[in-house]
């Protein structure tokens, strides 16, 4: 399984975690607000269609000895707060649901699936912008769901802006990799002006 989101389409990301079990444990991180508060953002939920969902952040009481956020996410210091909708539920398996902020309204999807005595998360976030602000999505799921995974077994999570900024690091890292790799099949394979138009076309990025 790869560690890292991956694109699955011009606006949407996907995430895979394996989890210790049962479903009905990771269900219950996912809905509830005082677990889901241990790793991603607290509130109450209502949890049928239409229904409304609060998520309230505060990303650096997630971890221990935390600092501030970096200048360009100063706007996330302390508590932050997004009032989705729910789309569709289906307990203990299936949760999806709108995600306002400043950039327009996006759609997440958690996805459960028993496998032995363990859980398949899939994470799918939809309807995102792309370039600078993808990646930075990339990165606060990673960490979030970094942060849940040490919880579950019982470990102490890195700081979550340090951890944040790392994997930030990384997915534009893998996009400046991926963009390099189109450049040069274009240019093994077409002529000059057809790797300009389409290096301008696109930003090349895939984690």
């Amino acid at each position: 399984m790869n560690e890292y989101g991956e694109r699955i389409g011009k606006e949407a990301i996907r995430f895979e975690r394996i989890l210790p079990g049962p479903i009905e444990r990771i269900w219950e991180w996912l809905t509830d607000g005082e677990k889901c508060s241990k790793w991603l953002a607290g509130g109450e939920m209502e949890f049928h269609k239409g229904g409304r969902i609060e998520l309230v952040f505060d990303n650096a009481k997630l971890t221990p000895h935390d600092d501030a956020p970096p200048e360009k996410f100063k706007q996330y210091a302390g508590e932050t707060r997004h009032v989705g909708e729910v789309v569709e539920v289906n307990p203990p398996r299936l949760l999806q649901f709108t995600w306002p902020d400043d950039d327009g309204v996006s759609e997440v999807t958690f996805e459960l699936a028993e496998q032995g005595d363990k859980v398949r998360l899939t994470v799918t976030h939809r309807k995102l912008q792309e370039g600078e602000k993808m990646l930075g999505v990339l990165a606060g799921w990673h960490t979030h769901l970094q942060i849940m995974q040490s919880k579950l077994t019982g470990e102490t999570p890195p700081p979550f802006w340090a951890t944040h900024a790392r994997y930030e690091a990384k997915y534009a890292e893998k996009r400046i990799i991926r963009a390099r790799a189109i450049i040069w099949t274009f240019f093994c394979h077409c002529d000059f002006v057809s790797v300009a138009q389409a290096t301008m076309s696109r930003d090349g990025f895939c984690a």
